[in-house]
């Protein structure tokens, strides 16, 4: 039987909504306040999750050393306290909280080969939520 495991951690970082495509006008109408030229921050929660079977002898579905270590070099260590425009990951798209959901996702995709990750979840705010996941 597959078991779950999921965790939480959390990022302080800023970004700048606006598409080279659009005009000034348009990224204002499309984007509001989050299109102010200096940026704006948020303070994230990420939440991880994880399944695969449960080890026989540690009685556990993954290592949570080994999650915590490739959550912190992944995710943590690149954007916490980041401006995201700036990643490289955002060059050529906007680094909306769907874009860096996807990234994270996609950045932890392989890195723990003996559990599949299920799904992503980044909190923007109190009221949204952004998910990724293998569901299609």
């Amino acid at each position: 039987m597959k078991a779950y495991f999921g965790r939480r951690y959390t990022i302080s970082a800023s970004h700048r909504l606006n598409a080279d495509t659009l005009s000034v006008e348009e990224n204002r109408a499309v984007y509001g306040k989050c299109n102010n030229a200096h940026g704006h921050g948020h303070n994230y929660v990420i939440e991880v999750l994880v399944g695969g079977e449960v080890n026989a002898a540690t009685g556990m579905v993954v290592d949570l050393v080994a999650l915590d270590r490739a959550v912190g070099e992944r995710i943590l260590d690149r954007f916490d306290h980041a401006n995201l425009n700036l990643d490289p990951l955002f060059r050529d798209r906007v680094p909306t909280t769907e874009n860096l959901c996807k990234a994270v996702f996609d950045l932890l995709r392989n890195a723990l080969p003996e559990v599949e990750l299920e799904h992503v979840r980044v909190e923007e705010t109190e009221n949204n939520f952004f998910e990724c996941s293998t569901r299609g």
